[in-house]
This record gives structure tokens, sequence and C-alpha cells, in this order.
């Protein structure tokens, strides 16, 4: 919260929310959204809960909801549904006189809390000292505000999963060597797709603050931030050999914050858009697995009765982190804004915004 001005902040969702039914809630979120017409915008992630996806001015991926909440001008309060480091770039992207609420300040990111800005520091620091001035950072979008702040700081920019190809490729126009936060499987990935092999990358260990690599350190390319999404780590290759097992002609699509091995063993991989229009795109009577996360994986299902579609790992939950945000905690949101307070809004410092717009647009001017 060091990164944030001051805020109104309630960690706990006031009692009589809880005592609600669900048709009650509906109609009062309804009426809300009815009332308050444009000057409300309610952008959902792809990965929310249906009950609360169904009242989604717009569904998305992040950056795509930051995107599209910035280019909304009429709206005077912004309730995001996604995680933290989502309203944090849509406060960034939005007009002063916009205010960004996250209807639940639990619903953060397990891979952006893997990198903080101290350990970013003295990362730096320490890969300056080993490889001098020939490093340019980038970071996935989910990451902190403050770590954007840094990469746009040091000349770097952020990436999607979708543009992720594009953005490496741009950075080794403009330096030697990348450092990528802080998704390892994303930068491996991406990197060896370009043609980096294995042996030119190494992984930096914010913990003991070392550096992971045999060879030497001349022959460095890539060093991946050791970080990881909860989810999409959970899909192994024995997840596909039983899919190879127990469905014939079955195509396997993954994302690529998957681990390597996964990603190689795979038919296909792709930004959670890419494999959503993969699926839409697909002839009917088709069979697909997809390892991505399982709300958004269910919804394709029931979107798709004409294909067989199946979750690589059947035994996958959730997002837990997203799933905080349901239809109390909505409904709360809505209503404080309605009333005119500012419960759990987000607002991002003004000098961290100012270095964090940098890398967004150098992003964004290339996509």
């Amino acid at each position: 919260m060091s990164i944030l001005d001051a805020l109104t902040v309630t960690n706990g969702l006031p009692s009589h929310y809880k005592e609600l039914k669900e048709k009650e809630m509906v109609k009062r979120i309804q009426a809300i959204k009815k009332e308050m017409g444009d000057r409300l915008y309610l952008p959902a992630h792809h990965y929310q809960k249906d009950e609360v996806v169904q009242f989604a001015d717009d569904t998305g991926d992040s950056l795509q909801l930051a995107q599209l909440a910035a280019l909304n001008k009429q709206a005077e309060a912004i309730v995001f549904c996604g995680v933290h480091f989502m309203a944090e770039t849509a406060d960034i992207l939005t007009e002063d006189n916009q205010i960004v609420i996250l209807p639940d300040m639990r619903a953060g990111c397990s891979m952006a809390d893997m990198a903080n800005i101290y350990q970013t520091e003295r990362a730096w620091d320490q890969l300056i000292a080993l490889f001098g001035d020939t490093i340019l950072p980038l970071t996935y979008v989910n990451s902190t505000a403050a770590i954007k702040a840094f990469v746009g700081k040091y000349g770097g920019a952020t990436v999607t999963s979708s543009n992720a190809t594009a953005m490496v490729e741009w950075a080794f126009t403009n330096n030697e060597r990348i450092l990528f936060l802080p998704d390892q499987h994303l930068g491996r990935n991406t990197a060896y797709e370009l043609g980096v092999p294995l042996e030119a990358m190494a992984i930096w260990d914010p913990i003991t603050d070392t550096l992971e690599y045999d060879g030497k350190y001349e022959d460095v390319k890539v060093i991946l931030w050791k970080g990881h999404c909860s989810v999409h780590e959970k899909f192994t290759l024995q997840n596909i050999a039983n899919v190879r097992d127990n469905y014939s002609e079955m195509n396997v699509i993954v994302h690529p914050e998957c681990s390597f091995e996964v990603v190689e063993a795979s038919d296909y991989s792709g930004s959670t858009k890419m494999i959503i229009e993969t699926i839409e795109q697909a002839k009917s009577g088709s069979k697909w697995a997809i390892g991505t996360e399982m709300n958004l994986v269910n919804r394709i299902i029931q979107q798709h009765p004409d294909k067989t579609i199946v979750s690589l790992n059947p035994n996958m939950c959730p997002c837990l982190t997203m799933n905080r945000i349901d239809l109390p905690h909505l409904l709360w949101a809505l209503e404080e804004v309605y009333e005119g307070r500012q419960t759990n809004r987000i607002k991002v410092d003004s000098e961290i915004s100012q270095y964090a717009t940098r890398a967004l647009e150098r992003m964004l001017q290339r996509v």
C-alpha cells in the first residue's frame, strides 16, 4: 500500500451483505446500473465468476479492459472486477477526475506479488554489476505499478501474452540482454520462440538474490525472474498424456504462462484472447483440451455446445484471488459509489504513474 495515495479502504465486507439472498443482490445491482447509466463503467476480467460477469459492460484480459476504461471518458466511477494490478493500470490510463474502485482489496495476484520493488532494485544493482549497461527490463502487465514504473524509468516496456513476441523483439533491437519480470514461463517461451536457446537463459532468484546459471555470463541473453502463475503452473505433461490417451483427435491449447515443457507438448499456445478466438473459429465437432483458468474454460464450454471441450487438468480450481470478487462485494462497491463514497479506491502515486505510463506507452505504440 506504500505506493498508493491515502485512500478510503475497508478490508471487511459489512456483515449484512452476507445475509442477502442472490435475487435481492441482483435486483439492487441492476437498479444502480440503470440509475447511474454512463456515469458508471463496470469491466470484468475473463476469469471472473459468472455471477459477476453477467453485469459487465465489457469483458476482456487485463490490458484490454484498462484500455477500454481509458477510452471511456464519461464514466465518473470505474468498478474494476479483476485484481489489484489491473485496477492500478486502469487508474494510470484514465483521467484524473475518474475514480477506480476494486470491490475487494484482497483480490491480488500471486504472480505480481513475486516481484516487489525492493527486490527488483536490489536485483538491478547486482545485474548491472555483472553485465554492465547491457540490459533492458521488460515486465508482464501482471505486475505492480511500482514494477511498471521501474521498467519505464530504465527504458523498458510492459508486455502482454498477446504481444510478448513483438516486445521481446523490440527489446533486443535496443540492447544486448533483457530482464523479464515477473513470469519466467512467459519469458522463456517467448524468447525460445524467437530463437534464443535455453542455454542462453539465466534465472534470477529474488529470495536468495542469486543468478542461477551454469555457463559463462557473457553467453546470457535473457534473465528470467523466478516467478510464475500459480494457476497455469499446475498444468503438467501428465495432463497432456491423459488427454492423448482418453480422447482421440483432441487438440491441446494452453496459455504461455504454462511451463516450457507443457507449451512444447501442446498443439497450440497463446493468450486468453487467442484461446477464445481459436475455439470460436474452430469447426463444429472439433475437440479441445484447454489449459487455462477454470471459470473461463467452463464459460467456453457453455458457449460452444457443438464442440467437445474439457479442461486440460480436470482437478484445476479457479484462480482463488480473482474469485475474491463475488456478488456481495460487487453490490457493496456499487452502493458505496452510488452514495458518493470512495471505499476501496485504487489511486497510484503520481510519480509512479508517470514512469509506469512510459512503459505502457512504449508497448501501446507497437500493438
